[in-house]
């Protein structure tokens, strides 16, 4: 079927499929009870450990391997990514800083500083999507439908801890079930938007998709040390956060590498 289609619908239905794992990554929420601060400690901790694993696993690495396929050195592809990352960084600081974050600060949850450190992390998980989905669209819309199939695929699946890790981090604030549900579901569906695009100028803008990669591991890297590592360590009285983060750290770090 997908081989009947031209490469810009396969990369739009592509991503638009991968983007919808999101949604199967935080069925398992649907079923939990309300979560003591424990509890809600280690899906944070875990949410964290999924998107470091993904900045490095599912971002920059990518991000050289496609410099390096496109002829750039070692050396200049680590260059790249490192600038785009460091960027990346600069942007979320600032935006944290001075942009009227405390706007999205709103929910049940009793720390108003802690709605606002979890709002920064869905968007920077909301961010990460869009180059992931634009991943797809190039895959695609380079005209190999079994690349892009894979592509998708491997995405897809990377994209149900994600799920989770919303999710989680929307329980964290105190939101019902069926409302952490429906924001995973909706951080999924920017990856369509990305992939429509990457498959439309995957011609004109061959070297955008690199740091589109890199911007959003750095706005990852960045909420995850700067903000939610540091509230799980002081909100939790064990080490539940670090096993949660440990736990999403390695099993996101296996089915990268499992999936290659």
């Amino acid at each position: 079927m997908m081989e009947s289609l031209s490469p810009i619908a396969a990369g739009g239905l592509g991503s638009l499929a991968a983007g919808m794992m999101t949604a199967v990554g935080a069925v398992p929420l649907l079923f939990f009870r309300k979560a003591g601060v424990q509890t809600q400690s280690a899906l944070l901790g875990f949410a964290a450990g999924v998107m470091l694993a993904a900045s490095f696993f599912s971002l920059i690495i990518p991000g050289v391997d496609v410099l390096q396929a496109r002829g750039a050195s070692q050396a200049a592809a680590a260059g790249v990514m490192g600038a785009a990352v460091l960027i990346g960084a600069t942007v979320i600081g600032l935006m944290n800083r001075f942009a009227p974050v405390d706007m999205l600060a709103i929910g049940p949850a009793g720390s108003r500083d802690l709605s606002r450190r979890i709002w920064l992390f869905i968007i920077a998980i909301t961010l990460h999507n869009f180059p992931e989905g634009a991943a797809v669209g190039v895959s695609f819309g380079g005209g190999d439908m079994h690349q892009g199939l894979s592509t998708a695929l491997g995405i897809g699946i990377q994209n149900m801890p994600e799920g989770l890790a919303v999710s989680a981090a929307m329980a964290t604030l105190g939101y019902g079930r069926w409302p952490a549900f429906a924001a995973a579901l909706a951080s999924g569906l920017v990856e369509p938007i990305g992939g429509l695009i990457g498959a439309s100028v995957v011609d004109l803008l061959p070297g955008a998709l690199p740091w589109g990669l890199g911007l959003a591991a750095g706005a990852m890297i960045y909420v995850v040390t700067a903000e939610i590592i540091p509230e799980t360590r002081e909100k939790s009285k064990g080490e539940g956060s670090m096993i949660g983060l440990m736990i999403g750290l390695v099993g996101m770090m296996f089915l990268d590498i499992a999936l290659g």
